[in-house]
């Protein structure tokens, strides 16, 4: 069973940071890329950052400069670095991995998504 398990959540007031990891685990052949979504009360879904198998990284508009993803291929970890948080950037927040896996002699591939993290900006 892959799983996805996300910490680094809390509470911080603006200007503050926080640093998110999500490590996941099982019968994993290969990750092909991970990210970070979020999603506030009454909004939708959004891409927040995004990296693949070859370091290549993505931004969502509003958070370059301030956040930095990474990760451990080793560990098979994503790490989110927030800094200069503000209040908009409250949100629970998603891992994502889109990974191949072993089930029996076959392999399939399959986005998988962690159980989210409260990230709450405020003074």
């Amino acid at each position: 069973q892959v799983q996805l398990v996300e910490s680094g959540g809390g509470l911080v007031q603006p200007g503050g940071s926080l640093r998110l990891s999500c490590a996941a685990s099982g019968p994993i052949f290969s990750i092909h890329a991970m990210g970070w979504y979020r999603q506030a009360p009454g909004k939708q879904r959004e891409l927040v950052a995004s990296i693949t198998s070859n370091n290549s990284t993505n931004y969502a508009g509003d958070v370059k400069g301030r956040f930095t993803i990474s990760r451990d291929t080793a560990k098979r970890t994503v790490y989110l670095q927030m800094n200069n948080l503000k209040p908009e950037d409250t949100a629970v927040y998603y891992c994502n991995a889109d990974l191949t896996y072993y089930k029996g002699t076959s392999f399939r591939e399959y986005d998988y998504w962690g159980q989210g993290t409260q990230v709450t900006v405020s003074s």
